[in-house]
């Protein structure tokens, strides 16, 4: 702590420069003695580990993304690839007994097999059964994994068949809650807006200028599995206000 004596030898050193006086002392000491204010870094949550695993993303597939924009959502923003301020958290499961499927299905960058469309589906993650979370595509690029949401949702992908497979996995669950706890922290989403693929058509965000999509979703993540994944979530905690 520095004393009241140091102070004032202080304020003497830099009377010349600035002027001190015994209230700029005491103002000295005082700043002193409180201890330092916890930086961002100390309060954030922390990031779990991931494994950066990029399929290709290059410029065709980012054209193939801006035309998509245009077609789904050009009637409230201009044509991009980029993902921007994200207010959504999707929760999947890929259907499928490996991340490697995964990998591949989402790499291959072919219509899907059921909308035939272009760029083809991905996901931001995808964690797998023994907990190892993959990042598939950067933040800041739009993938293709929910009708509607698109334009405003990371994507989760979880390997396996079912809900309750993942639910009742410890090691995936955790990850899953973890990776979640710090991406909505991150982007100040709020775990009302953590929600399964199967309801996307009740959020707030959710927004399609193709008629005949616009009531399109899928059966993984219903309502009443998310409820206890969001419970789960909101056990983890808040996040700190020096989270940016």
């Amino acid at each position: 702590m520095l004393s009241v004596r140091r102070a004032l030898a202080l304020c003497s050193a830099l009377v010349a420069l600035s002027g001190c006086g015994a209230w700029g002392a005491l103002t000295a000491l005082g700043a002193a003695a409180r201890p330092p204010a916890a930086s961002p870094a100390a309060s954030a949550v922390p990031k779990p580990h991931i494994v950066w695993d990029p399929i290709p993303f290059g410029a065709r597939r980012k054209a193939e993304m801006g035309a998509y924009v245009r077609r789904h959502y050009g009637s409230f923003m201009k044509p991009t690839w980029r993902l921007v301020n994200p207010h959504v958290i999707v929760i999947h499961y890929t259907d499928s007994g490996d991340f490697q499927s995964a990998w591949n299905t989402f790499a291959a960058d072919v219509p899907d097999v059921e909308l035939h469309e272009l760029p083809g589906t991905c996901a931001h993650f995808v964690v797998d059964r023994n907990g190892t979370i993959y990042q598939l595509v950067s933040l800041s690029i739009m993938c293709r994994h929910t009708v509607g949401l698109n334009w405003t949702a990371i994507g989760i992908e979880h390997v396996g068949f079912s809900d309750a497979e993942i639910l009742g996995d410890h090691a995936q669950l955790t990850a899953s809650l973890h990776l979640v706890h710090w991406l909505r922290c991150r982007f100040h989403i709020s775990v009302a807006n953590v929600i399964g693929h199967n309801e996307s058509l009740s959020s707030p965000y959710h927004h399609e200028d193709v008629p005949w999509l616009r009531t399109q979703t899928h059966q993984d993540w219903q309502h009443s599995d998310m409820e206890i994944y969001r419970r789960l979530l909101r056990r983890l905690g808040g996040c700190p206000a020096a989270v940016r």
